[in-house]
């Protein structure tokens, strides 16, 4: 199952998604069960929160309860969107960095996220900003201390996610400034929906992709992970309470812009397609401040 959330008159609304990728239709999930709730932050947080939805999309299909509006990000303000650098063995080499032992964190705003055609915005003061394609997971249930062997009973669902990083201020400031480096406003575009977890499978073995104006830059799988999703969610849950709908960046492959010879930075006009093997494409065009 495919879920969104849209904007319309009448606000934001959850959605079911069908039809084929490039000609969505927005499944009205209220028309079927008007106590469903309106967002998906509170849809993971209820008991079986899926299923209610699941049998709200067959139900809202079958009438042919329809929705118009606008594609914004799945989780327009997650509580927290926490994010694994150097998870790729190919793009720690090409950073010149050592394969980590442990997983790399760092987060974001939720200021951040943006959904998808929304633009990335270039900040005047940033002049070499990259971007990175990478797998998001969907936390869908509470969890501290999550033992590796249940780790991914706690994801909700995929999506795509651009983990857009200003490069002269992530590395090139006094000290490295990963935080001002990376969580800019419109840097961490997500969707164009959450696909659950149960339709998308091992998400061990996903293709991925970036292309920049028709481009392909990065092009791997996500088999090629150094610390698979079970890791990550019981690394960082030793320290932080994982809740419904926070989301987690898990590393992009090779092909970064920073690296490229001569480097690759995003422009304004330019657009960024991020595409993960059944999770759609995200694409964003680019504006300067």
């Amino acid at each position: 199952m495919r879920l969104a959330t849209i904007r319309t008159n009448a606000g934001n609304r959850l959605v079911g998604v069908a039809g084929p990728a490039d000609e969505p239709k927005f499944v009205d999930l209220n028309a079927a069960d008007g106590e469903l709730p309106r967002s998906l932050i509170e849809l993971l947080a209820e008991d079986d929160g899926l299923g209610r939805a699941a049998a709200a999309f067959e139900r809202g299909l079958a009438k042919g309860a329809f929705l118009a509006g606008e594609l914004i990000a799945p989780i327009p303000r997650p509580g927290k969107v926490i994010c694994i650098g150097l998870n790729y063995r190919d793009h720690a080499i090409e950073s010149g960095a050592a394969i980590p032992s442990e997983p790399v964190c760092f987060a974001k705003f939720s200021s951040a996220v943006v959904g998808p055609r929304a633009p990335i915005v270039l900040p005047a003061v940033a002049h070499k900003v990259d971007y990175e394609a990478e797998l998001v997971a969907v936390i869908g249930r509470r969890g501290k201390n999550v033992p590796e062997r249940d780790a991914r009973a706690y994801i909700a669902g995929y999506m795509n996610g651009n983990d857009v990083s200003a490069r002269d201020w992530q590395v090139g400031r006094p000290g490295g400034q990963w935080l001002l480096g990376k969580t800019p406003d419109t840097f961490a575009p997500t969707g164009p929906w959450m696909v659950t977890a149960d339709e998308v499978g091992d998400p061990h073995r996903l293709d991925i992709r970036l292309r920049l104006n028709g481009e392909t830059l990065q092009e791997s799988n996500t088999s090629e992970f150094i610390f698979r999703l079970d890791r990550l969610i019981a690394h960082v849950s030793q320290l932080i309470t994982l809740e419904p709908g926070d989301i987690l960046f898990t590393g992009t492959p090779s092909g970064v812009g920073t690296a490229r010879k001569p480097p690759v930075y995003l422009r304004p006009g330019d657009t960024v397609e991020v595409e993960i093997e059944g999770l759609g494409v995200l694409a964003n065009p680019v504006e300067a401040e």
